[in-house]
């Protein structure tokens, strides 16, 4: 293709991609004047921490979702370079970093403007957004494209992709910038950008998925030695939309219906409260949470199949909705033999839409989301939580894992733990006979039991996929198959005295619950085949576009 034809088509593509986040075309800082006061400098940085920026991971490419009978690229191991979540990944990274980089180059405008003092702070501001995104694209992409000034078109095209440590090392030394000139915190008449404690807790998180476990120890220690963050005491309550700015939330966005930034719900809350329930927790997930002596469902006396939210970690039924509690002001009930279910709204029974008795399109695994969910996610099927990037409990684990890697184990590593079990409790770390308290010093038994307990405390936050990613068992993990129920429940399950599981399956060392022999007797039904390709998912697909318009650029092995 002629050269001066992909400049065209890449030209194009970046004047249309940019108009779906420029909600303020001067935030863009493409002005020659612009920069020369600190105005002008603040709008610019309120460009790139919008909540646009800064996209989770997906629950859903984990073996925490199901949604009826369908996967996604990554869990059914269909990625390729024509991915559209690579793509647009890629480029909203890019477009943060460039964003950083015109900020960081047009400083000096303002030298004779805004107090020094400031201007490290708006420095800091904009290193910790180009370190972060760094760190995002080096750990789902491996070597990427690196730069840290303002490029002409015709300099991108001469790009290659740079070696990730030496990536890492840069993105290290803009973290740490940001830690020595951030605040610990704004008042509430500023803007509110990462802090120093966030910029402490994105090196932790960035290093400990890159294995330089030194660092992460030593970032997040640095942010725990800060007192300023706190476990907040409900677990429960910390995700409601009501809980605005806890003690717990280092780096997070709030949402508004009213400026367009809620989270559609419709497909998370239940048929009853006029939702689609089709959004739901796996049976891999509820398997996972440990029973209140500690012990996971195959080794506890206390595990009960058929009553599968009793006796478990609280945070169990805090994360999926129990069968006959309350929820959104009804009880929530997918047993095949409840046609009715109480309105308690009304006091009255009314027809339910939870069970697939009544309605073939209700919840196919019988489980909702509970996390989060309140009454007004289903008024208007909009929420306005916020969206939670980084809280104190990740760092509390993120020193625990570091220093069980490096294998210094001491009570530092045994208190992280148990201060996030502890809260899960509703009880002070002390009282250790009233919560299954982590004992253990051995490294591999450790390791497991941080690795349970972050899958416990982070369902639905977004960390589930790099940390399967990390620890190398999404081949195993995304591997076993989706299952749920049955269609003829009454008669294979009900009748037979065998809701709500048929059986205790086994666990194994992943944590991964195997089904197939209650799916050999014909008592669950397969829902969906997972499959990932440990040859090439480790790492994404570089976007064909750009190895297109870039002939510098090489693919990751098997895309």
């Amino acid at each position: 293709m002629n050269r001066k034809i992909i400049y065209l088509v890449f030209s194009l593509f970046v004047i249309t991609a940019c108009s779906d986040l420029d909600l303020n075309p001067l935030s863009e800082g493409s002005s020659e004047n612009w920069y020369s006061n600190e105005t002008e400098i603040q709008m610019a940085l309120n460009d790139i921490y919008r909540s646009a920026f800064w996209p989770l991971d997906g629950e859903d490419w984990t073996d925490n979702w199901t949604k009826r009978n369908g996967t996604t690229p990554i869990t059914d191991g269909t990625i390729n370079s024509e991915w559209g979540t690579s793509k647009d990944r890629w480029g909203l990274s890019y477009k943060a970093i460039a964003r950083a980089n015109t900020i960081l180059g047009s400083l000096e405008r303002a030298a004779n403007a805004v107090p020094e003092a400031k201007l490290k702070q708006f420095e800091a501001a904009a290193k910790f957004v180009r370190a972060a995104h760094y760190g995002y694209l080096v750990t789902h992409f491996g070597d990427v494209v690196f730069f840290t000034k303002v490029l002409d078109l015709e300099e991108s095209f001469t790009l290659g992709r740079t070696d990730k440590n030496t990536i890492m090392e840069a993105v290290y030394a803009d973290f740490d910038f940001a830690i020595e000139n951030l605040p610990e915190s704004y008042s509430n008449s500023e803007n509110k950008l990462a802090t120093k404690g966030a910029a402490m807790a994105y090196k932790a998180r960035i290093a400990l998925y890159m294995g330089d476990y030194q660092l992460a120890r030593d970032a997040a220690k640095a942010c725990m030695d800060l007192d300023v963050y706190e476990l907040y005491p409900d677990f429960d309550e910390l995700f409601l939309s009501s809980t605005k700015n806890s003690s717990e939330e280092i780096l997070g966005f709030p949402r508004s219906t009213e400026l367009g930034s809620s989270l559609g719900t419709a497909n998370y809350i239940s048929r009853t409260a006029g939702g689609w329930g089709q959004s739901d927790p796996s049976w891999d997930l509820l398997c996972a949470f440990l029973c209140t002596d500690g012990l996971p469902i195959d080794e506890s006396p206390l595990y009960d199949p058929h009553n599968p939210f009793n006796n478990r970690d609280p945070r169990c039924a805090g994360t999926i909705v129990e069968f006959g509690t309350p929820h959104l002001g009804f009880i929530y009930q997918p047993h095949p033999d409840s046609l009715q279910v109480l309105n308690l709204k009304t006091g009255n029974y009314q027809y339910n839409h939870d069970t697939r008795t009544n309605k073939f399109y209700a919840s196919f695994n019988g489980l909702l989301w509970k996390k989060g969910v309140d009454e007004d996610w289903s008024d208007d099927k909009k929420a306005e939580n916020t969206k939670i990037l980084m809280r104190y409990a990740d760092v509390l684990l993120m020193y625990a894992e570091a220093k069980i890697e490096l294998n210094e184990i001491d009570q530092t590593v045994l208190d992280a733990i148990n201060k996030v079990r502890a809260r899960a409790y509703k009880v002070d770390v002390g009282a250790v006979s009233d919560y299954p308290a982590v004992t253990t010093i051995s490294q591999d038994e450790l390791r497991k039991q941080l690795r349970i307990e972050r899958r416990m405390e982070f369902a639905w936050e977004g960390t589930r996929y790099m940390d399967i990613i990390r620890w190398r068992i999404a081949e195993n993990v995304l591997t076993k198959d989706i299952y749920g129920l049955v269609d003829e429940a009454k008669d294979k399950l009900v009748d037979a005295n065998l809701w709500f599981f048929p059986a205790t399956p086994e666990i194994d060392e992943d944590g991964a619950p195997d089904f197939t022999p209650m799916y050999n007797d014909g008592l669950v039904k397969l829902l969906a085949v997972r499959d990932f390709d440990a040859s090439r998912q480790y790492l994404w697909p570089i976007p064909a576009k750009e190895i297109l318009i870039n002939e510098n650029l090489t693919q990751n092995p098997g895309y």
